[in-house]
């Protein structure tokens, strides 16, 4: 080989070395079209679901979609400025979040950022917020009791951590109410809390934030909110949001609880970007993949085993139907994904039930494991009474000619309907939803007026409270019905019933 072939062969390798491969071609794209938050960009053939993607000003875009030459383009912030044949560059990185107990007691949007005006938040750790569900190794089977202070939900539909459960029914039915009274009463169970709005009112998420703050349950709760007037993609991004926040308490081996009110209007956000990614629409115009993002979402929640922290994520899902129809696409994809469902009825609601819990469509899948002992043991024929009584409450308008044995039945359970009803943002612990209860199944307030059971439940209270308070420290102490417990319970009834009579 000559010298001159020598040199110049020197010369190409040299060059080849000196090449920047962090400038690669694929690095680099351009805007083709851009509509609603939602961009076509062209050129970036290496690009990876859910990357970060960057503006020539450093706004931040979000990877969607990829196709064979092209990549939609999710805008996370305002896009009026964005014009077709501006350059993009990909960043190699994941869309994530800032994650801890930093975030506790703050309002944030739908993309993690803060809007409460206290200031920056300084997260110690970042999560990407789309991550693989916990594995079946890592799971453990629920069993400890997800207290909602709800007396008609803890005696015959129960939470477990860890578990799915969603909540179900038409508009204006209580779904909100029994989700905040479930934040609510977490106040004294250590269990961290996420609430994500997802199109709801301002208004409405500044009522809730205002309940928490005055019940001091804002101090543990985390509150995003993805309001109607906000982007498509504000909206579908803040539930993943907030899972992710939630799992890093159960990755740190902490018992944590999300809400997301609500998946219809989630489900809504989506169609309306897939439409505009030319995505065909399928049953009643929703996207066919719609079914995946909602398990994708949900099947993040767990109850770790201790080999893996022992730590849990709670989901309470809100799902709105129209005319109670559970059978439209939405409500029935998200019945399959979790562990059944808190129906909330209309008819009950507005004759006064409420909580408006129909215990014919409500179902625990988890049922007896997500209850303590005491409230198992007093609720167990509770559920399938008031079900028989449905059923028979069309004949109590003849009740004239009624025998005295149903008539006899129909009185005790109306009152035990009447014992069941509760004010919002007023849970109950759980040892005093026991002996409320036990009154009922027992024929106790068989004796009182239905106009009187609610005084009864107030003077009971204020007892166990007060004068019955080592009964009490007994009861939460135990958590079961041992007999020296139900002695307790039987005098503490009887000297009640003397007060009220």
């Amino acid at each position: 080989m000559s010298d001159i072939t020598k040199d110049l062969l020197h010369k190409i390798e040299q060059q080849i070395f000196a090449i920047d491969l962090s400038q690669s071609f694929s690095k680099k794209g351009e805007i083709i079209e851009i509509k609603d938050g939602v961009a076509l960009v062209s050129g970036l053939e290496w690009a990876m679901y859910s990357e970060i993607i960057l503006f020539e000003n450093g706004m931040k875009w979000l990877v969607f979609d990829l196709m064979q030459d092209y990549a939609w383009i999710l805008i996370l912030g305002e896009y009026s400025s964005l014009k077709q044949g501006q350059s993009v560059t990909a960043t190699g990185k994941m869309f994530s979040v800032g994650v801890g107990p930093a975030y506790l007691g703050r309002v944030l949007d739908g993309l993690g950022d803060p809007i409460d005006e206290v200031g920056d938040v300084k997260p110690k750790e970042l999560y990407p917020v789309e991550k693989v569900a916990p594995g079946v190794i890592t799971r453990e089977a629920v069993g400890v009791p997800l207290q909602t202070g709800i007396k008609a939900i803890d005696a015959m539909v129960p939470v477990g951590r860890g578990q799915r459960e969603l909540i179900i029914g038409d508009r204006q039915t209580g779904k909100t109410t029994v989700a905040i009274d479930t934040i609510i009463n977490q106040r004294d169970q250590n269990v961290k809390c996420i609430y994500v709005a997802i199109g709801q009112k301002e208004s409405k998420v500044a009522r809730i934030v205002q309940s928490l703050r005055e019940k001091g349950a804002l101090e543990y709760t985390i509150v995003i909110s993805a309001p109607a007037n906000s982007s498509a993609v504000s909206q579908y991004m803040a539930p993943y949001v907030g899972c992710t926040m939630g799992e890093w308490f159960m990755n740190n081996g902490q018992d944590a609880l999300i809400i997301y009110d609500d998946l219809s209007k989630h489900a809504v956000a989506y169609r309306e970007m897939s439409l505009l990614l030319r995505r065909p629409p399928g049953r009643e115009a929703y996207p066919w993949d719609v079914f995946y993002i909602h398990s994708r979402l949900l099947e993040r929640a767990a109850n770790l085993n201790n080999d893996f922290g022992g730590g849990s994520l709670t989901a309470l899902p809100i799902v709105e139907t129209q005319s109670g129809d559970v059978s439209a696409y939405i409500p029935t994809n998200v019945i399959s994904i979790t562990d059944w469902q808190i129906y909330l009825e209309a008819d009950l609601f507005n004759a006064g039930v409420r909580p408006a819990v129909n215990v014919w469509l409500s179902v625990s899948r988890v049922w007896w494991a997500a209850q303590t002992g005491l409230v198992k043991k007093v609720s167990g024929k509770l559920k399938l009474e008031l079900a028989a009584y449905r059923e028979l409450e069309s004949f109590a308008q003849f009740w004239s000619d009624l025998d005295e044995v149903t008539q006899s039945k129909i009185s005790r359970w109306v009152r035990m309907v009447e014992m069941l009803k509760q004010p919002e943002n007023s849970p109950i612990h759980f040892y005093k939803q026991a002996v409320l209860i036990y009154a009922g199944v027992n024929g106790y307030l068989d004796r009182l007026e239905v106009s009187q059971i609610k005084q009864f439940e107030q003077t009971l209270y204020d007892k166990l409270d007060s004068v019955y308070s080592s009964e009490s420290e007994l009861m939460k102490k135990e958590k079961k019905l041992t007999e020296e417990i139900e002695v307790h319970i039987k005098r503490i009834m009887e000297e009640t019933l003397a007060e009220i009579q």
